[in-house]
């Protein structure tokens, strides 16, 4: 059974293996940026702190630009798919993080809902085909390739990261603090 947290987050299990334990934890983080972003107007959305151009809109679009890098990208070999495929990445790195500004919390849920909904399903496809020491389909520069492991764990770190820094701008918009 699935223990629910005061914010709707699922807690991770407490005594389950690898696999549950690092899927459980990618979806608490997950759930976090949601509670976070929950509820937000534009304006909310588009809320800065200090100096940082970083914004909760930003962070849905980078997260689902995330999402889709390492586990459609990178996993299963998958072209990019739009918005992200018609993106000059080279002129333009953080395209991803700027260029929400222009689209709506409606959008941008949803762009970060089916991105989430997508790697879901790939992970789950990756498990059957090898577990967590599954390669990637793509190879790093170097020659390396991350086993889907190190990819949940980079998801975990990712999100945990930046939601952190949702933790400072959520309280900026509306005084909501919390974890």
């Amino acid at each position: 059974m699935i223990h629910v947290d005061e914010q709707g987050r699922p807690e991770p299990p407490h005594a389950g293996d690898e696999t549950a334990t690092l899927l459980g934890f990618l979806d608490y983080q997950r759930a976090t940026l949601a509670w976070k972003c929950a509820g937000l107007d534009d304006a909310g959305l588009k809320a800065t702190v200090g100096a940082s151009s970083m914004t909760l809109g930003g962070m849905l679009k980078h997260l689902a630009f995330v999402e889709d890098l390492w586990c459609s990208r990178s996993l299963h070999g998958q072209d990019r798919r739009p918005p992200w495929d018609t993106v000059d990445w080279a002129a333009d790195p953080d395209w991803d993080w700027h260029s929400a500004a222009a689209d709506s919390p409606e959008q941008l849920l949803a762009l970060w809902e089916n991105a989430v909904a997508r790697s879901r399903s790939l992970v789950a496809e990756a498990l059957v085909d090898g577990g967590l020491d599954r390669p990637a389909q793509r190879v790093w520069p170097d020659g390396r390739t991350p086993s889907l492991r190190w990819i949940l764990f980079h998801l975990v770190e990712e999100y945990a990261r930046h939601n952190g820094h949702a933790d400072l701008l959520r309280e900026s918009v509306d005084g909501r603090t919390g974890e």
